[in-house]
């Protein structure tokens, strides 16, 4: 069992407390947006001063087991926002090897801002709360949207932006309404979007509608950004502690405020439509959209018992949340991170043990497994999925 040490990314959009609250440390006045728990190359975890990835790489066997691969394939984080994140999707396994291949073969470095592809995985993730969690995620009902928009009280629009919104209630009573509509907005003239958001944000504070404020609260963040626009277009989610959502490839969507528990695949594909002053590429964005209307994506777990729930969508991951008293037994020979979310955590297995506190977290390997789980405090935990979830 190692004992990590993780990376905290300081970007704008994170809060300046929660994390620190988490990792009992004072805070310092700057956004810390996520600590990255695993082994993805950008921001490994280090174990005694390794980096987690090189220590796979040297022994895949003992660290993932007989059918683990050569790399661990997820990544756990924890994610605080303070603001909204970006108006974004992930792409499917096939295009993100496709495109990647592609930008390689086009010799655009790694690091450049306007790189899509960083590897050739997907990104399926899923978000448990650890305290009222707001998102958008997922197309709605363009009726409903219409609805919405058509009962709005709009100031007098310039001619461009008169023009824009007519066109766009047009095409949400028409076919193929969520795509038509989403293009419409994303590749508008900046003078014709920017005073209809304006516009449209002005009407909205009246409305007793969470997608008339989530307007408002994303016209404050990003004045004369059509992903304002975009956002009457989803669904709004509101996640209690202990509440999840899953987020497949194609799903649009974008964080609003709060922390969780994040687990993805390993990957760092990201594809951006706005809400961002990070690079963003409308066209990509719309090609790996899923365009279809669904429900709010919450994710039930599977009940263990009455300590511990397992949130399993797919089996690139399972995401174990579990409440540690007299004694759990873990039995699959699988990788795990480990987070203690409070109290105090021992580990152990005929290979040793390892005591964690708040906030403190440890790699697991397969071939350390049996493993006790026993103290009193609250964990969670991520290894691979099952075949069936």
């Amino acid at each position: 069992m190692l004992r990590l040490t993780n990376t905290v990314q300081p970007y704008a959009w994170g809060s300046t407390t929660s994390i620190p609250r988490l990792l009992g440390r004072a805070p310092d006045g700057r956004p810390q947006a996520e600590v990255w728990i695993g082994a993805h190359p950008s921001a490994p975890s280090l174990a005694d001063g390794a980096r987690l990835d090189d220590l796979i790489a040297a022994s895949p066997r003992e660290f993932l087991g007989a059918d683990g691969g050569d790399r661990l394939g997820f990544l756990l984080k924890v994610l605080a926002a303070a603001a909204p994140l970006s108006l974004q999707a992930h792409p499917d396994a096939a295009t993100a090897a496709r495109r990647f291949a592609q930008e390689e073969a086009a010799g655009v470095p790694l690091d450049a801002p306007h790189r899509l592809y960083k590897d050739t995985s997907h990104k399926p993730e899923l978000l448990f709360a650890l305290e009222p969690f707001a998102a958008m995620a997922g197309f709605r009902s363009p009726a409903a949207a219409r609805e919405l928009l058509a009962g709005m009280a709009l100031p007098e629009l310039p001619p461009g932006a008169r023009d824009l919104f007519d066109a766009f209630l047009a095409v949400l009573a028409g076919p193929d309404a969520l795509r038509e509509a989403t293009r419409l907005l994303l590749t508008a003239p900046a003078e014709a979007v920017a005073p209809l958001v304006e516009a449209v944000a002005q009407a909205s504070p009246t409305l007793d509608d969470p997608s008339a404020q989530c307007v408002v609260a994303l016209a404050g963040h990003y004045p004369g950004d059509a992903g304002v626009l975009v956002s009457v277009l989803l669904n709004q989610v509101r996640l209690a502690p202990g509440e999840a959502l899953y987020l497949p490839a194609g799903n649009v969507h974008a964080y609003l405020e709060g922390t969780g528990v994040e687990l993805m695949a390993s990957s760092d594909n990201v594809l951006r439509g706005g809400l961002t002053p990070k690079h963003v590429d409308v066209a990509e964005l719309l090609d790996v959209l899923d365009f279809r209307e669904l429900p709010p994506p919450l994710l039930e777990p599977r009940v263990v018992s009455a300590d511990e729930q397992v949130f399993s969508p797919l089996p690139d991951f399972a995401l174990t949340v579990l409440t540690v008293g007299a004694g759990t037994t873990w039995e699959r020979t699988v990788p795990r991170t480990v987070l203690v979310l409070e109290g105090r955590v021992r580990l152990a297995s005929a290979a040793g043990s390892l005591e964690l506190g708040q906030g403190e977290t440890a790699f697991v390997t397969a071939a350390e497994h049996p493993v006790t789980v026993s103290g009193s405090g609250r964990l969670a935990a991520a290894s691979p999925g099952t075949p069936a979830g």
